[in-house]
């Protein structure tokens, strides 16, 4: 009991200091630092959404295989949904050296660039989660951006075509791309058959057993 007074009246303190705060800019920093070490200290610190920071959009970069499109009603009813209700799911990113490369979320972040009512609302920035540190390679990126669509029941043939492509260049192979992009052994056949990329498959042995 002794152990929560004090923290209740640390964060009176803290909350006061952080008020006093006079630039905008200084004080969305400062809370962001809170916020992270807080998460450091965190049960559920293996869960990214446990911390949220808001980054300056010209610090959130996209990437360039995202299969995800959006045509432009629902690009317009987004832009208007984070208008009136604010934004309700963070930009997924994965930290670079100076910047965070978005692994879901590349409309959200658009909309706050078209949008002149989002970014005064946001001081120009933009809510981001961070991947787990474990998931930074490009191919588990791509991975996990299908992941976020598909769930969405959203991507774009020819783009996961694209993805596929490359995760195969890199030497994954069927099984690998089966159990982490979410495709059955069907699926990535057809698409193979669909889109070229027999000669890429020439080696690859399709069974569930080889994950490499």
């Amino acid at each position: 009991m002794k152990a929560n007074q004090t923290i209740q009246n640390l964060i009176t303190e803290l909350c006061r200091l952080v008020a006093e705060i006079p630039d905008t800019e200084d004080k969305i920093d400062t809370l962001n630092y809170v916020r992270m070490m807080l998460h450091k200290v965190s049960p559920l610190s293996h869960q990214p959404v446990d911390f949220v920071a808001w980054e300056k959009t010209e610090n959130v970069e996209g990437n360039d295989y995202n299969p995800n499109s959006v045509a432009p009603p629902e690009m317009k009813l987004l832009i208007t949904s984070i208008e009136e209700d604010g934004y309700t799911m963070p930009v997924v990113t994965s930290p670079e050296e100076n910047l965070f490369r978005i692994v879901d979320g590349f409309h959200r972040r658009q909309a706050e660039k078209c949008s002149k009512k989002i970014s005064q609302n946001t001081y120009g920035r933009l809510p981001v989660t961070f991947i787990r540190e474990s998931q930074r390679k490009l191919d588990d990126r791509m991975a996990s951006t299908v992941r976020h669509n598909r769930a969405r029941g959203s991507h774009d043939i020819d783009l996961m075509a694209g993805i596929v492509r490359e995760l195969v260049s890199m030497g994954r192979s069927p099984a690998w791309i089966s159990k982490h992009v979410g495709m059955d052994m069907d699926e990535i056949l057809r698409l193979k058959q669909l889109t070229g990329l027999a000669a890429l498959f020439a080696d690859k042995d399709f069974s569930f057993g080889k994950e490499g």
